[in-house]
């Protein structure tokens, strides 16, 4: 890394939103198995997989496997239904559990008796989740999370069908799900509140702001980002740097190297280099607007919550340097031009895309990116086999009179939708072969 005086400067500031912590939960750990269950918000959703890249970018030593166990639709009940085949089967030694958006209903809500109704459907939902605790209490070595999920989204001036009070019955779900994780010592994230906070707060701006998405029910990759930030704030790693470096130039002595080492410290005639190596990377955030319908991208998050601030700080800090410009420079590339002031201050490299250590995390973040894409086909194999083909008492069949009956329900929509990664998935060769594609990956 080289530090060489220059004449010109740029300077950029970003300014953030802040939200309130949340109830510290148990951080992963080496070899940890989680999974994440929930409906189509985790089925389709990149907030599992925003903080599993937190965790392969932040700790590569400590390596944990995160499984998305969504799936579109369910509700308590459905879960419920799907307990021991596709969620205790998978052997995960930490679960995060959530529900709510469909228990409660949608057109019901227009009714005259939309309140009976549900009061009803939680009730349903609660009696549901309680068969769900019971076969979660019986592993004692698992550790659980229950979350409130994300909101339903009344207020935005969208286009499109509002059901009023729809949030209102979601949140007495997530108030018997922070009730029963205090019980049983588990531990509990709401998304809910803090969501409905950032949508009300952005819509005074613009009434247009959805982060629950144009249906106002998934959020857009913005808000699984807003997802993954309360999670992980939850655990407790607000904080933790990528690193940490402070010089003084005028000795050539390394004050501060958190998380890095920092060697072969020389003065140049225009300024000073060093040799510097993180244990870390930085985060590195998606600025494509991913998925089906999706139309904000993970980096629209950063102006919404301080993740940057709290998560991404991979600071550099030079004192004691001759006033003036200096020209930052990590493997002979030209990164950025920067005033000595500003060095003193310190900068943060983890903002930096052209810096080597940002695009290997780049590289990560894309092969993470594949394997979400593959895993997402074994989800909606999930949904045909749990919420189709089971009913059916069909539950992994996967042979011609599963698909006759697939192929005789083809004025539903979901099941339609569906047959195309059914047709393959049904193989298990297909589903060894994505399997090892994943594997390679990670």
């Amino acid at each position: 890394m080289l530090l060489r005086k220059y004449l010109l400067a740029v300077i950029l500031s970003v300014l953030f939103s802040t939200l309130f912590a949340q109830t510290a939960i148990p951080p992963f750990k080496k070899g940890e198995r989680v999974l994440f269950v929930g409906n189509s918000i985790t089925h389709g959703g990149h907030y599992h997989s925003f903080i599993w890249l937190y965790y392969i970018t932040r700790f590569p030593g400590t390596a944990v496997t995160i499984m998305n166990g969504g799936i579109g639709g369910d509700s308590a009940w459905d879960i419920e239904k799907r307990m021991d085949e596709d969620i205790l089967s998978k052997q995960p030694t930490y679960v995060t559990l959530t529900f709510g958006m469909n228990d409660v209903g949608y057109f019901e809500f227009l009714w005259d008796d939309a309140e009976e109704h549900a009061r009803q459907k939680i009730e349903r939902s609660y009696n549901c989740y309680k068969n769900i605790e019971r076969k979660l209490l019986d592993d004692k070595r698992m550790t659980k999370v229950l979350i409130g999920g994300s909101p339903y989204d009344e207020t935005s001036k969208i286009e499109n069908q509002v059901f009023p009070k729809k949030n209102d019955a979601i949140l007495k779900i997530v108030d018997f799900q922070e009730e029963a994780a205090q019980k049983n010592g588990w531990g509990f994230v709401d998304f809910n509140r803090p969501m409905l906070e950032i949508n009300r707060r952005e819509q005074q701006k613009d009434p247009l702001f959805a982060l629950c998405g144009g249906d106002r029910i998934h959020p857009d990759n913005d808000g699984h980002m807003v997802m993954a930030y309360l999670f992980l704030t939850a655990q407790g790693l607000a904080g933790k740097k990528v690193a940490e470096v402070d010089i003084d130039a005028s000795k050539s002595k390394v004050n501060i190297s958190e998380n890095c080492t920092v060697s072969k410290i020389k003065k140049t005639t225009s300024g000073i280099e060093f040799i510097y190596l993180a244990k870390a990377l930085p985060y590195p955030i998606d600025s494509i607007a991913r998925g089906w319908g999706s139309k904000r991208s993970q980096a629209d998050a950063l102006t919404l919550v301080p993740f940057t601030e709290m998560f991404n700080q991979e600071i550099l800090r030079v004192k004691y340097l001759p006033g003036g410009m200096y020209e930052l420079r990590i493997d002979d590339q030209s990164i950025v031009m920067v005033s000595s002031g500003e060095l003193s201050e310190g900068i943060n490299l983890a903002d930096m895309e052209r810096t080597p250590q940002y695009q290997q995390a780049s590289v990560i973040m894309h092969l993470n990116e594949e394997r979400f894409d593959i895993e997402k086909r074994f989800r909606d194999y999930a949904w045909m086999e749990f919420s189709f083909l089971q009913g059916k008492g069909m539950l992994f069949a996967n042979n011609m009179a599963a698909v006759d009956t697939i192929r005789s329900n083809w004025d539903n929509g979901f099941v339609r939708g569906n047959f195309g990664i059914y047709s393959k998935a049904q193989y298990p060769e297909i589903r060894k072969m994505w399997q090892g594609q994943m594997d390679e990956i990670v």
